[in-house]
């Protein structure tokens, strides 16, 4: 739901009724203390098996270097043949119609897009995800959610993000890895 997910598409997903989806949605907002599912995109939840738990305090939140670039793409199978063979780039791996590459330290993320282009997300690695995003909606910044788990990795390394656009209506983000 922090994604936007409609209770359709949820239950499409789930393989679960519309209503059940509704009567879980009613539960989770009754337990947090939530009026609206739209309160859902802000809630700061963090799991409490996850390595991110803890984190906070930070003074003065320092914008890291470029820690990752989305490309969409048309066909994910030749972009990765494409990015991988013939420029080189190290594979780090592919999940259904996503592939990441290394561009010497810089993640390039290709996603596969049938629809025209938007421009590349850029994203800033932060070493406290928690407190960049305190600090930067301090300075103003309006986040389209909290910072959020994207991705777990075999080894337990979390990947968090959190999305904002600029002032031009350009997608960035923060990103945090965290180690277990």
């Amino acid at each position: 739901m922090r994604h936007g997910m409609s209770n359709r598409e949820i239950a499409r997903r789930r393989e679960v009724s519309v209503d059940a989806v509704k009567f879980h949605v009613a539960n989770a907002l009754m337990k947090l203390g939530l009026d609206r599912r739209a309160e859902l995109r802000t809630w700061r939840g963090v799991p409490a098996d996850s390595a991110l738990r803890g984190q906070g305090g930070a003074e003065m939140v320092q914008l890291g270097a470029i820690g990752q670039i989305a490309r969409p793409v048309t066909d994910i199978e030749q972009a990765v043949d494409f990015y991988g063979g013939v420029l080189g780039l190290l594979h780090l791996y592919t999940f259904g119609d996503l592939a990441f590459f290394d561009c010497g330290g810089t993640r390039l993320f290709l996603s596969a897009n049938e629809g025209p282009a938007d421009p590349s997300v850029l994203y800033f690695r932060v070493d406290d995800i928690q407190a960049a995003y305190d600090e930067l909606q301090a300075r103003g910044v309006e986040f389209e959610q909290a910072p959020h788990l994207i991705h777990k990795h075999d080894n337990g390394v979390e990947e968090w993000m959190a999305f904002f656009p600029d002032p031009d209506g350009h997608l960035l983000a923060i990103m945090a890895q965290t180690e277990p």
